[in-house]
Parts: structure tokens; sequence; C-alpha cells
């Protein structure tokens, strides 16, 4: 059921399905870390060129690293650092086509060239955020940003 061989169609077509496979790991949890966990690992091995893949957690002060995919990850990151600080700070995605074209980039892994990040609130108030990483340049589109930002409401909603 969660294989990246399922996966078929267009790449919004491919969303669409991600999105209903992460339907299916969430439903009935609602443990944040286990849900974080599991659709880290789901996107990390559903979708190509990744190389990070996780949840930054709000503690009410600054982003702690949560669930991931990838490399070891920077363990805090403050609200007014990098693209995970922005997408926290401004509540909007944040899609980077170039990392090193980015003001105050916190570079936790040097191969990182291009990186998406979906704030994560729910009833208003900041959770955390949803990042991924791409080792190529300009690796997320449009259609990136949209299904990456359905497979934050997902998770949002697990949460109860």
């Amino acid at each position: 059921m969660f294989t990246t061989h399922s996966l078929s169609g267009d790449k919004a077509e491919q969303y669409a399905q991600l999105s209903r496979q992460a339907e299916a790991l969430v439903a009935g949890e609602h443990d944040r870390i286990a849900n974080a966990a599991n659709l880290s690992a789901l996107v990390y091995h559903a979708l190509p060129r990744l190389n990070w893949v996780g949840f930054y957690f709000f503690d009410g002060h600054e982003l702690v690293v949560g669930p991931f995919q990838g490399l070891p990850a920077c363990i805090r990151i403050p609200l007014d650092k990098g693209v995970c600080g922005a997408a926290a700070r401004s509540g909007d995605t944040q899609r980077v086509p170039d990392v090193n074209a980015f003001e105050g980039h916190v570079a936790c892994d040097s191969a990182s060239r291009s990186e998406l990040v979906v704030p994560l609130f729910r009833n208003d108030a900041l959770v955390g955020v949803f990042d991924l990483d791409s080792p190529d340049l300009d690796r997320f589109d449009v259609t990136d940003q949209r299904g990456l930002e359905e497979l934050a409401r997902i998770y949002v909603r697990s949460l109860g």
C-alpha cells in the first residue's frame, strides 16, 4: 500500500495518490510524533530528488527538530533564522529555488540546494513546520507546493 511504485500519472495525480496514502497512514492516530515519523518516511521514499524531509516543532520559543528522514539535522532553529523560521514567522509556505541566495539560510546539510517549508498551524497556533530539502536547484514547483501543503493539512488534521 505504501510504496513509491504505486504512484502513477502526472505530478498532480501522484500527489493525490500520496495524499490518500497519507490519510490512510494517520487514520485513527492522533500522536504528533508517530504521524510525523510516518509522513516523513512516506514522502522521503515516494518523491525523487530529496535529501531531507521532516518536521520541526515549535516549543514556544524556537523550532526543535522532530521526526525526519535524511542526514542529522540542526536541532534548534530560531524563528528569525532560515527558511524554516521565515515560514513559521510569516505563516506562508516558503519555496526557495536556491538556498544560497536566501539571506540567513541555515545550512544543516551543505548538499541542500533548494527547499520548501510549509508552516503548520492548528487553531491559529503555530505547531511547527514541514521541511523538505533537495540537492537540486529549483527542485520544487507550484504543483509540489500545493501537494505538500495538502500533506501538511492532513498532518494537522490528524492531531485531533
